[in-house]
């Protein structure tokens, strides 16, 4: 396949601040997802000889659960971050189809109408111009092909029991990100999004993560506690003045406690996107 030019005004792409950063407990949550459990709008539409193109693939493993379902398709994942590419490449050493590379979803290094299928997974989210990024996906996916995009709606993040303290990392998460200049309630958006970046066809749907189980809760009340205290998420929130270490350890103590309940639940719910040029 070959690369196109750079396109026209990519030297002014926004310098967008991820507001998760690559902490262990971040990575912890990316490399449980597959796309069974982060892309079942796309389920359908994944057969053998697709090529596909997996925009901020993090640590690579819904990229690697592409390749075995379109395989002997030509599968790409691209992120910006050069050490989470390492990391995706190192997960998807064992299959020949894959090729893992650094890039800007601003910017996609790739011809006009290079693949079947562009994948996002809670990328949109964080960029300062989805819109711009969605015209891109478009520009280098087929004619009749899809650009499938899932994103998070924190906003209406729900769980029980009710802890204030909870409340108050939901709006410290918000604040931060929004101080990023990113879009932490993007799920309900996407499809708006979408019809400005010029698709011709937008389908909705939506659907939810549900953290109940014993096990379920202590892995997510604990990466999550981690994130509050340790991550790029405490660095930001910090140097933004808004909140401060012991507050956030107080929002970690919440989450250890939600996770120690019996009757603890927590859901996300997740807005999907399956739109055609």
């Amino acid at each position: 396949m070959s690369e196109g030019p750079t396109p026209p005004g990519a030297g002014a792409a926004p310098e967008d601040t991820y507001t998760h950063g690559h902490h262990e407990s971040v990575l912890r949550s990316h490399t449980w997802r597959t796309v069974a459990n982060s892309a079942p709008h796309l389920v359908a539409h994944l057969r053998p000889g697709l090529d596909v193109l997996d925009v901020g693939c993090g640590p690579g493993t819904i990229t690697a659960d592409l390749a075995d379902r379109v395989a002997p398709g030509r599968v790409v994942g691209l992120d910006r971050a050069e050490e989470v590419v390492a990391r995706a490449a190192a997960t998807c050493a064992d299959r020949p189809d894959v090729e893992i590379r650094v890039g800007d979803v601003y910017a996609l290094p790739f011809a006009d109408g290079s693949f079947d299928v562009v994948h996002a997974h809670q990328v949109l989210q964080h960029l300062s111009d989805p819109v711009a990024a969605l015209v891109e996906a478009r520009r280098v996916c087929r004619p009749g092909g899809v650009v499938a995009v899932r994103d998070a709606d924190y906003s209406a993040f729900a769980w029980a029991p009710a802890d204030p303290d909870l409340d108050a990392w939901l709006a410290l998460y918000r604040a931060v990100a929004r101080s990023n200049g990113a879009e932490p309630d993007a799920g309900p958006l996407l499809c708006g999004w979408a019809r400005a970046a010029g698709f011709a066809e937008v389908e909705v749907t939506a659907s939810a993560w549900c953290f109940a189980t014993p096990e379920e809760r202590t892995w997510w009340g604990e990466l999550w506690a981690e994130r509050t205290t340790s991550s790029a998420l405490a660095e930001q929130a910090e140097a933004a003045g808004l909140a401060t270490a012991s507050e956030r350890e107080a929002m970690a103590d919440a989450f250890r406690r939600w996770a120690a309940a019996d009757d603890g639940v927590f859901v996300v719910p997740h807005t999907e996107v399956l739109a055609r040029p």
